[in-house]
């Protein structure tokens, strides 16, 4: 229930120009995301390549107008060459929304997407990293799966999520696991109806292990996005038994003592480190999904006081 309520809280217009006005919110929205300019992001990813990986997502998402689509492209396009200049592509990827790069455009949004996301992955190629497709909500599935598979024709590194509260999931995970597919496996921050999806948290774990095991199996490589320990046990096990080459993804400040800890046991840990101007969204789902980080955004929002 309180999920759901900062799930539709994300879509005000009206409380995201309030708490993105606020001076009290955005030191506590510090936590969770860079900050709001490209510096700002590089600074994170520079700390943290020291032991981690890391993917950049330029936040936005839902772009209603061709301009802020093209203008979204060009800042990702802008980090991606400072990267390679930076000598940091070999360690930072970037991740991007669809709907941020157009997909969410009356008519023929996702051929405008799909042509953005090429220049990006381009981009990628040129300067020696590899891009992740994100997934949205469940009315983009398919369109987003045919997207990351037309990009693969050219840039086969390209990047896939699927989302384990989906029913459709699972078999995603069969269609997926070929040889060199990145798919980054993680539970789901949006909120979806019972018809397409497990809405019982029980029931999104025991989905989230039998997708784990199809990923494990296959010929792909498994980017396991959870913050969960026995999800987190289960993977590193998996991987073992099946000689799996695998990444943890794990979010910018969630778990930090639990990122280092696994980097320290010699796994490969990617951290998710969002940064932008338009971080209410990722804000409110980060709120929405534990009962602990609300507790904290109270309890530093009461500190500034």
């Amino acid at each position: 229930m309180l999920r759901t309520a900062f799930l539709a809280a994300a879509k005000s217009p009206r409380l995201r120009g309030a708490t993105e006005r606020s001076t009290l919110a955005r030191p506590v929205v510090r936590r969770f995301v860079a900050g709001e300019q490209p510096d700002d992001a590089l600074a994170v990813a520079r700390a943290l390549i020291a032991d981690r990986l890391v993917s950049l997502d330029y936040l936005g998402e839902n772009t209603r107008d061709r301009p802020q689509a093209d203008e979204t492209t060009d800042a990702y396009l802008a980090l991606l060459y400072r990267l390679g200049a930076e000598d940091l592509a070999g360690r930072v990827e970037v991740s991007v929304k669809l709907s941020a790069l157009g997909a969410a455009l009356s008519g023929d949004g996702f051929s405008v997407a799909l042509d953005n996301a090429a220049k990006i992955c381009a981009a990628a190629a040129e300067v020696g990293t590899t891009v992740t497709v994100d997934m949205e909500d469940h009315t983009t599935t398919d369109a987003t799966l045919d997207t990351v598979r037309a990009l693969r024709a050219d840039w086969p590194a390209t990047g896939a999520v699927l989302q384990a509260h989906l029913r459709r999931t699972e078999a995603d995970c069969v269609s997926l696991s070929g040889l060199g597919s990145r798919v980054r496996l993680c539970k789901g921050a949006y909120d979806e109806p019972s018809s397409v999806a497990f809405r019982d948290r029980a029931e999104v774990s025991d989905s989230y292990r039998r997708c784990l095991r199809v990923l494990m199996s296959g010929s792909g490589y498994p980017m396991v996005a959870t913050h969960d320990p026995v999800l987190i046990g289960l993977a590193a096990e998996l991987a073992e038994a099946h000689a799996r080459e695998f990444e943890f993804q794990m979010l910018y400040g969630i778990r930090p003592e639990a990122q280092r800890a696994l980097a320290a046991a010699g796994h490969r840990v990617r951290v998710y480190v969002p940064y932008g101007s338009a971080w209410f969204p990722y804000f409110m789902r980060r709120l929405g999904e534990r009962p602990a980080n609300l507790t904290f955004f109270l309890r530093a929002l009461a500190s500034h006081h």
